[in-house]
């Protein structure tokens, strides 16, 4: 069987991003400022866990997207019938049980808050995914989920203070998912702008604990400087030459940005050289996202 197919389904570079999504949860739970204390098998099942939810979310957005793929985009696997849709199905499924059966094994706040994944990512693949404001809102909590998910690495209820933080990625997914309505056909100015103005949000939040004293601004401000930079220069280009290129690229560096974003969060809870290996992912990221597609 070739395999080649099914990995441009699940669309690899993404789930990087996932799995930075739990390290910054895990380090906003307070789980790398004493590493020794670390549940490290924990760790690993939600790390498991965030790649088959984003594997399975993202296969069934290929399934419910078939009909618009074979004008738009003919070259996806299904499409091409690279994967028959009941493979597609079947894969789709076992990837999101799969996810919710790993966090259940760490406890039950897990495994419900990868159930409420699941949920939200069918959601939004059926029914949200074309409602201007819906739309974008309903992916934004899914990758807020997901960060909480990295949170109940340990008990929820020993940081209550710092679940809000789960609405930033609410905010920026948001973004990207406004930017991302125009990369067919381009023509979006409107919806950049306002994405690019989420963006200036997400960093007076990002500010505001810095200043508030729960981060540590010194050891995050580098890597925040690196996300607006890839991010936001992306968007602004595509502001300029709003051809759908362009806005294709604003949203690959968008999804892809999440990673500095999330070394962010490790770096200021809890420390720069552990933000750096989060970082790491970046060019793994990068690399994949040069053989598969991201959007």
């Amino acid at each position: 069987m070739n395999l080649h197919p099914y990995l441009v389904l699940i669309r690899p570079a993404n789930v990087i991003t996932a799995v930075s999504d739990v390290l910054a949860g895990c380090a906003i739970a307070g789980c790398f400022i004493n590493l020794h204390e670390t549940p490290l098998f924990n760790l690993i099942l939600l790390l498991l866990s965030t790649s088959c939810l984003y594997s399975g979310g993202i296969v069934f957005n290929d399934i419910f997207d078939l009909n618009i793929d074979r004008i738009e985009r003919p070259e996806r696997p299904l499409p091409r019938g690279q994967v028959s849709l009941k493979n597609a199905k079947n894969l789709a499924i076992t990837l999101l049980v799969t996810g919710i059966l790993l966090s259940f094994l760490i406890h039950a706040e897990s495994g419900l808050i990868a159930l409420l994944i699941s949920l939200t990512a069918l959601l939004y693949n059926r029914y949200t995914k074309d409602f201007l404001v819906i739309g974008p809102l309903n992916m934004g909590v899914c990758r807020g989920l997901n960060l909480m998910l990295g949170l109940s690495v340990l008990p929820l209820s020993t940081h209550p203070n710092l679940v809000w933080i789960c609405l930033i990625p609410v905010i920026f997914i948001a973004a990207i998912t406004l930017t991302s309505k125009g990369e067919v056909l381009g023509n979006n100015t409107s919806a950049l702008v306002m994405a690019l103005a989420l963006d200036l949000v997400v960093t007076g939040l990002l500010l505001g604990i810095g200043f508030l004293g729960w981060m540590d601004l010194w050891m995050t401000s580098p890597f925040i400087l690196f996300w607006i930079g890839m991010n936001g220069k992306a968007k602004i280009k595509a502001i300029v030459e709003n051809k759908p290129e362009f806005v294709k690229m604003a949203v690959k560096m968008g999804v892809l940005s999440l990673i500095p974003l999330n070394a962010s969060y490790v770096a200021g809870f809890g420390h720069w050289t552990l933000g750096l290996l989060v970082l790491l992912l970046l060019p793994i990221s990068l690399g994949l996202a040069k053989r598969f597609a991201v959007t």
